[in-house]
């Protein structure tokens, strides 16, 4: 039953997330200025019950990765927590929390492509999937929310994809001809 609930949580939090990031709900909420920073806290805040339903559901093991190498993807972790840090910070990470928008208009955002964003074109989506599956210990609802979450953020990808290629076209779609999605070095399907 902890599965089916977690699946839900996840689904609903994946809805309502996803119609809040659309054109669509930015241009009916109004306020550019205080849009980004709105969503990312509710974002944040709506996200909160499943971790808490992760870790008060009833529960079962489903594997331990024992040492040394739990230590090994211990520090797969922080090697990841780093590149996210350091993905983040070839944003315009003021603009990405909506912190930005606060004090300036709104401005079209440019085109990423050096850095870590010369490697895969989601650096933020490879290491926070790579920080998660690398987790040593795993149990049936950390699993469920692991399995929910990458479903999610593929599916996110796709549409966000989308979005990019509309908004810097051919530029966007060269960038996307030569650097691979998720995987460095790896290119899956018509890119």
């Amino acid at each position: 039953m902890s599965i089916v609930i977690l699946l839900f949580s996840l689904t609903l939090w994946g809805i309502i997330h996803s119609i809040l990031a659309s054109n669509f709900a930015k241009d009916m909420l109004g306020s550019a200025r205080l849009y980004r920073l709105g969503y990312n806290l509710f974002a944040a805040a709506s996200f909160l019950p499943i971790l808490y339903l992760m870790r008060t559901l009833p529960d079962r093991l489903v594997y331990q990765v024992p040492a040394p190498w739990s230590m090994v993807m211990f520090g797969g972790q922080i090697f990841a927590a780093l590149m996210l840090l350091t993905a983040f910070l070839q944003t315009d990470s003021l603009s990405f929390v909506g912190l930005r928008q606060l004090f300036e208009t709104e401005k079209r955002g440019s085109l990423v492509t050096q850095g870590l964003y010369r490697v895969v074109r989601h650096p933020l989506y490879t290491f926070g999937l790579l920080s998660v599956w690398l987790t040593s210990t795993v149990s049936q609802n950390t699993l469920t929310v692991y399995i929910g979450a990458t479903l999610y953020t593929l599916i996110g990808a796709y549409f966000e994809e989308r979005k990019l290629l509309r908004e810097f076209g051919d530029g966007y779609a060269e960038y996307r001809r030569t650097t691979p999605m998720l995987i460095p070095w790896v290119r899956l399907g018509k890119q």
